[in-house]
């Protein structure tokens, strides 16, 4: 074929132990072209409402997006969707690395899985050739074990290994899923689905290339070379190359919105000891994804009061702030061993310190003690205690069975005022971004499918300077230059145009740190790539627009029909109270102007505003009518 694609998806039901292939043409890849879009279609068609996230019944779909694989930067990216045990609403996480990439080096776009085998397996894929193996050696063993007894045991130590450790195995509800050790797909809990499947890895090993489907490979190769020449001209793709996402605590410090003590602070007093140039003196090398050269992964070695291996990567922004302002640990070592436990464990980093903050902040109130923790005093700052947890987490132990379900249902288990200090939207913790500062991030976190994700849209202080690199950068988007505390239409209408980019990316396997506004890669290049890659000439900017579009609007109706509705989107009260210190002192966000935005947000989205289901109209205008009929509008 010579539409980007080989067609093929595998479909494996670990019931019945069975393998299939299935083919998908052109007319169904121009509406559902991989990624979020395919992953949306095959759970509303195939998935019951209601149904149990842990259970044999729900399903699993991994697909790589459009681009996945193309021979330039960025384009690495592969999604995991669910539903999410999590929060049971749409579950979506990606990932970048290589197993992507090789999984259409073997031929296949995505892989759908169903059942629940009867012990631990793991699927071999080289080729066309696919098999279901016993796992049973490998359950409960940590990923870098694990990565070398399949490669033995497969005789090829190129292959590509996505697994989950034992927080998966222990169906930890925020459990993420690793390749190559050190790339995650972290949020929503992918990993305990695969846990509770039985599902111990899945290896990929793939002979082909991208250029055996690519329309014409010529100006994908021509631009792929040209991005790798722009690293350093473009200021936001060298930062994050010297410094990786580590880089942003001390800024975000400065700006007073670095989430301190569960969202009560802007600013945190120990940041010079977490900030970029604490971090510099443990980093032990840089690493970065297939094809890409931006090269922002950091790896970190610590042999000192903690022993830290370097095979487990370094912490990224969300783990360093998260282990560190966040609970109130300004002690390096601690949150670079709190973050290789999470990835040996396959915890989500940014669930795990957030549950951690909470169970901290509910210590200090007195609704849990020393009983109820085990003797740890759980009080913001303890870096011992901290680590400690992460491992009590993993494995369901004392404090930590509690804590491995969440912020939300543990307050709901623990009462009182608990629930005032789960800082979640829809059952998942937010992101190490206050959108006391940035409230275009807020109405993402409160509109997007599975709350507190901080990568629904472009964030707002790139696009609120109409001088800046990263606004000019965003001109086929048509959007505002606004102040990023700004709320009300235009703000809406921002989001929504930005939330369909963004989600563009998704469908097509783009990672955030490429295109504009966040890096260097271009609008127009974008475009460019998706027709050569396709042969799709007519393709315009809008139609990409589109394409996003579509993909949210399938994962909203998935939502509504397993019993989401308006009030499911909203803040954490936290959120309309001032923030206590530093340069945003008693700034907060005004809750009635914040529901007349996501208002208007709905308007422009066609979406009931009560309900928020999409309207028949908007479904027939995006051309998955057939939503509308599942939804009954």
């Amino acid at each position: 074929m010579a539409y980007g694609t080989s067609g093929k998806i595998l479909r494996i039901d670990l019931t019945q132990g069975s393998i299939q292939v299935a083919q998908f043409d052109e007319d169904f890849y121009r509406l559902y072209p991989g990624g979020k879009a395919l992953a949306g279609y095959v759970l509303l068609n195939e998935l019951r409402p209601g149904t149990d996230a842990l259970s044999p019944e729900n399903v699993l779909v991994i697909a790589n997006g459009l681009l996945t694989g193309a021979p330039f930067s960025a384009t690495t990216r592969f999604t995991m969707a669910a539903r999410s045990p999590l929060t049971g609403s749409y579950g979506e996480s990606e990932a970048g690395g290589y197993w992507g990439p090789e999984l259409r080096m073997a031929g296949f776009e995505a892989i759908i899985i169903t059942g629940r085998a009867e012990h631990p397996v793991y699927i071999s894929i080289h080729d066309d050739q696919v098999e279901l193996r016993d796992a049973k050696i490998l359950w409960g063993y940590e990923p870098e074990e694990v990565q070398a007894k399949i490669r033995t045991e497969l005789a090829d130590k190129r292959v590509r290994v996505l697994q989950i450790g034992i927080g998966g195995e222990n169906c930890v509800r925020y459990a993420a899923v690793t390749n190559e050790l050190r790339h995650f797909n972290g949020r929503t809990g992918m990993g305990a689905v695969m846990g509770s499947k039985n599902l111990k890895a899945i290896a990929v090993r793939g002979s082909g290339r991208y250029h055996d489907h690519a329309h014409d490979i010529k100006p994908i190769s021509e631009i792929g070379r040209a991005l790798g020449k722009r690293v350093k001209d473009h200021p936001q793709a060298w930062d994050l190359q010297v410094k990786g996402t580590p880089g942003l605590v001390g800024a975000f410090n400065t700006g007073g919105f670095l989430p301190t003590r569960n969202f009560r602070q802007g600013v945190f007093a120990g940041v010079d000891n977490i900030k970029w140039e604490a971090y510099e003196k443990i980093l032990s090398d840089r690493h970065t994804c297939y094809a890409c050269a931006i090269r922002c992964k950091r790896e970190v070695k610590v042999d000192d009061r903690y022993q830290v291996s370097a095979a487990y990567g370094g912490p990224e922004y969300e783990t360093v702030e998260g282990f560190g302002g966040y609970c109130g640990v300004d002690d390096l070592q601690a949150i670079a061993k709190a973050n290789e436990l999470c990835n040996r464990f396959t915890l989500d980093t940014i669930s795990t310190s957030s549950t951690i903050a909470f169970a901290m902040e509910c210590f200090e109130h007195g609704l849990i003690g020393l009983k109820e923790t085990g003797g740890l005093n759980l009080r913001f700052g303890n870096a011992e205690a901290m680590v400690k947890v992460v491992e009590l987490i993993a494995k369901r132990e004392g404090i930590g069975n509690l804590l491995a379900e969440g912020s939300k249902r543990a307050a709901q288990a623990i009462g009182g005022d608990a629930h005032l200090y789960a800082i979640q939207v829809k059952g998942m913790e937010l992101a190490m971004h206050d959108p006391r500062g940035k409230v275009g991030v807020g109405i993402g976190y409160s509109v997007g499918e599975y709350g507190g994700d901080h990568l629904y849209t472009i964030h707002d202080t790139l696009v609120a300077n109409a001088e800046s690199i990263t606004f000019k950068g965003t001109e086929p988007l048509a959007i505002a230059a606004l102040p990023p505390r700004e709320l009300g239409a235009a703000k809406a209408r921002n989001y929504t145009i930005l939330e369909n980019w963004t989600s563009f990316g998704k469908v097509v396997g783009l990672c955030y740190f490429g295109p504009a506004p966040r890096s260097y890669m271009q609008v127009g290049e974008v475009l460019a790539v998706v027709r050569a890659a396709t042969g799709w000439e007519d393709v315009t900017v809008d139609d990409l627009l589109r394409i996003g579009e579509r993909a949210t609007n399938l994962a909203r109706a998935f939502n509504v029909l397993n019993g989401f509705s308006r009030k499911d989107d909203t803040l954490p009260e936290r959120m309309f109270q001032p923030v206590e210190d530093g340069p945003m002192a008693g700034a907060s966000i005004d809750k009635e102007e914040f529901q007349k935005t996501l208002d208007e947000v709905y308007r422009l989205k066609g979406w009931n505003p009560d309900t928020t289901a999409p309207s028949r109209d908007r479904l027939r205008d995006l051309d998955i009518e057939w939503v509308a009929d599942l939804l009954g509008v």
